[in-house]
């Protein structure tokens, strides 16, 4: 793509975040510009961020155009970027102003660099201060090395400024002032890596193929402990060394406390950040740096895939069958296949690891459009845990019990040893369900169709779809009958309460995403697991992704059927990997772990190939069904999405798109629907969807804009197009 340089007064078009769907033509400012450059321009009374996006190409008189403002001092956004976003657009069907600004959520893009005070610890910490004092320390520790203003610091205390000032006063902080945007410390990509094995062999064709350059995409398969970051670390260091940037993903902030600590033990320094637990300062910073290539690499969660790099040379997608790659809410993509899709544009390799591939990318390395690379065991002396199942149809176990004998026993085993076991349960909370003994009642949410959960910690109910909470109730709603309110089912909350009671004497630890006020509270929780102080951990899915407990040598898992339940085309898939994923947590250091299933049905053929350690015999088993049906890898599906608080007016308007089919019967696709959504109502808004499967290889894209674009939309019904859906709820 040719770069065009426009002089002062000269048409350009330039794209802007607001929901305006198109380029707007302006007049080039004083000074010119060029393609790709940030500027502000006035839209009616405001004045908003844009992009040059290429010449003017309006019709509009060329007299009556308004003028744009001066060029930022941000590097200017490079055509691959652009294309990248146009493509993404296209494909997800997404209006490009959206996908800017995904590309653009940093602050303070327009403002020019700037100094700003910062502060620091002065020295010794005195030994008496205040709580709030304290937290203020605790904070500023837990940032290390990174710039904090004074209002970041007070936020991340939850103190006031006046506490912070006070320490200054004292002599325990210290006011610096420091450049807004300083660049990234230098990694040494020269430092020796520790590869051993079949790593050695992977770690050398990753390190080629960055060196040679061009697109390539590679899936890296290794059980869980064979070292596949070292591994894939080696492609970081190749493209280091050529003076590019790299890009690592990962599927949960919780898990970069370890990550970042490999990545300085291998390169010497630590790398950018990207994700929510970042400060505004800090998200700034590193979208410039990105852009000036003052950073070597990037290390986020997902919407780093829309960093402004100047010469990214490498991604990497760890733990690529995560589902929450897939960003649900907003623009609705994933993150995986953006990957690929912005490394072919770039023109570099692109690395997908995991020890459980999602099917889709098994299914294209089979194919041969992706490399694949396998480590077949653990790093040293560390081997793979014994898989064994408890048939809980021959346990007797009591109504409010849900740990078996054969469990408690290993459980009791690992305490007297001095090792860890793990329960895993993908139930957050205390109970599932909250139900009446008199008439059968169930708690719902008020504004969701939705069962609320009890959170015992919180003395509430919860909707996990709304967010949503009320007392846990007394009386019944509906029969009035005082004291016959019951929770129903385990959550990690209630499996907490017998874990007490079964092992008074062992030290506890759950792991669950909300019961953490913020992520770094999560993180320092796992480094302190880590260090050994719990002998048993409860945790939801978050225990299953990535992280290394030395001392864990048993996992037990309480309800292994849980995701066999329900008709999501998925279900096997996800819980074969979420499984052998948290089984894999066991005996990663010298002492071979156990992994314990908990189920009614030790025949299923899910979990009889999780026993029995056949993995490619049950993707080849999944493929072949999913080929039968014409479904994902195998066939192509975008689910469409209506919602209305009008119950009515939202199934007549389906109803009449699901007639005017002719665009998707013209490539063959088929309409399924409309139905309620399995989750009908949210936020009092109720929600109908409609299912489109086509052919894999028709333009599917192209026919849904089309089918959707010949009704206009009432003005309080949304509709979202989501291609390549991952869930149905």
């Amino acid at each position: 793509m040719v770069e065009r340089v426009y002089d002062a007064g000269e048409r350009i078009g330039v794209l802007t975040c607001e929901p305006i769907g198109r380029v707007l033509d302006y007049l080039a400012p004083e000074g010119g510009c060029g393609d790709g450059d940030f500027l502000q321009v006035p839209l009616g009374p405001r004045r908003v961020l844009g992009v040059v996006w290429g010449k003017g190409e309006g019709s509009f008189d060329l007299a009556k155009l308004r003028q744009a403002g001066a060029v930022l001092e941000a590097a200017s956004m490079r055509a691959e970027m652009r294309a990248f976003l146009a493509r993404a657009s296209d494909y997800t069907l997404t209006p490009l102003p959206a996908m800017l600004r995904l590309a653009t959520r940093a602050p303070g893009l327009g403002l020019p660099p700037a100094m700003r005070r910062t502060y620091v610890l002065a020295g010794a910490v005195p030994n008496r201060l205040t709580e709030a004092r304290h937290k203020v320390v605790d904070a500023l520790r837990g940032v290390g090395a990174s710039p904090v203003t004074l209002g970041e610091l007070a936020d991340l205390a939850d103190v006031s400024t006046s506490v912070v000032k006070g320490l200054v006063k004292a002599g325990v902080l210290a006011e610096l002032d420091a450049p807004k945007d300083l660049p990234y410390p230098v990694l040494d990509p020269l430092r020796p890596a520790r590869l051993a094995g079949d790593q050695i062999a992977a770690g050398a064709a990753l390190d080629a193929a960055v060196t040679k350059g061009g697109y390539s995409t590679t899936l890296l398969k290794g059980v869980t402990g064979s070292g596949k970051t070292e591994v894939y670390l080696e492609a970081v260091a190749a493209a280091l060394r050529k003076g590019q940037q790299a890009l690592v993903l990962l599927p949960e902030i919780s898990l970069t406390g370890d990550f970042l600590a490999r990545v300085e033990a291998r390169f010497g320094a630590r790398p950018g950040e990207w994700h929510s637990g970042m400060t505004a300062t800090e998200r700034r910073r590193l979208w410039r740096m990105a852009g000036e290539g003052g950073v070597g690499l990037v290390v986020g969660a997902r919407s780093a895939l829309f960093l402004p790099f100047r010469d990214l040379g490498l991604i990497v997608v760890d733990e690529e069958h995560d589902t929450s790659y897939k960003q649900e809410e907003g623009v609705l993509y994933h993150a995986r296949d953006m990957a690929v899709l912005r490394a072919s544009i770039l023109g570099c390799p692109v690395v997908l690891s995991s020890a459980t591939p999602s099917l889709e990318s098994w299914a294209n390395a089979q194919t041969g459009k992706y490399a694949r690379m396998d480590l077949g065991s653990r790093y040293g002396v560390a081997e793979l845990p014994a898989m064994q199942a408890i048939d809980m149809r021959n346990e007797k176990l009591a109504g409010d019990r849900y740990i078996s004998a054969p469990l408690q026993q290993a459980i009791t085993t690992r305490i007297a040893r001095g090792e860890q076991s793990l329960l895993f349960l993908n139930r957050r909370g205390y109970a599932p369900v909250t139900i009446c003994r008199a008439c059968g009642h169930q708690v719902g949410c008020d504004d969701c169709d939705a069962r609320m959960v009890e959170h015992r910690f919180l003395k509430r109910l919860v909707c996990h779809q709304c967010g949503a909470t009320k007392p846990i109730p007394v009386e019944c709603p509906s029969c009035k009958v005082v004291g016959k309110m019951a929770p129903v089912g385990p959550g990690v909350e209630r499996l907490a309460e017998e874990v007490k009671a079964v092992f008074p004497d062992a030290r506890l630890a759950v792991l669950s995403s909300d019961l953490f006020g913020s992520a770094r509270a999560l993180k320092e929780e796992i480094v302190k697991i880590a260090a050994g102080a719990a002998d048993i951990i409860i945790g939801t899915q978050i225990v299953a992704k990535g992280h290394n407990f030395p001392l864990l040598t048993l996992v037990g898992v309480i309800d292994a059927d849980l995701g066999l339940q329900g008709s999501d085309l998925r279900a096997a898939e996800r819980t074969f990997q979420l499984i052998r994923q948290v089984a894999g947590r066991a005996g990663r250091a010298e002492k071979r772990g156990t992994a314990l299933l908990q189920t009614f049905q030790p025949d299923h053929p899910v979990i009889a190939a999780i026993l029995g350690g056949d993995e490619e015999a049950f993707w080849a088993a999944e493929a072949a069904e999913r080929k039968a049906a014409g479904v994902p890898p195998y066939g192509r599906m975008a689910g469409i999405i209506l919602s209305s608080p009008d119950v009515a007016q939202v199934f007549d308007f389906g109803a009449e798109l699901a007639r005017r089919d002719g665009p998707l019967r013209k490539i063959g696709a088929v309409v399924y629907g409309p139905a309620p959504a399995p989750i009908a109502r949210v936020r009092g808004r109720h929600r109908v969807r409609l299912l489109v499967k086509a052919e894999k290889s028709v333009p599917l894209q192209a026919a849904l804009a089309e089918w959707v674009g010949q009704l206009k939309q009432p003005a309080n019904l949304r509709l979202a197009i989501d291609i390549d859906p991952q869930s149905f709820y």
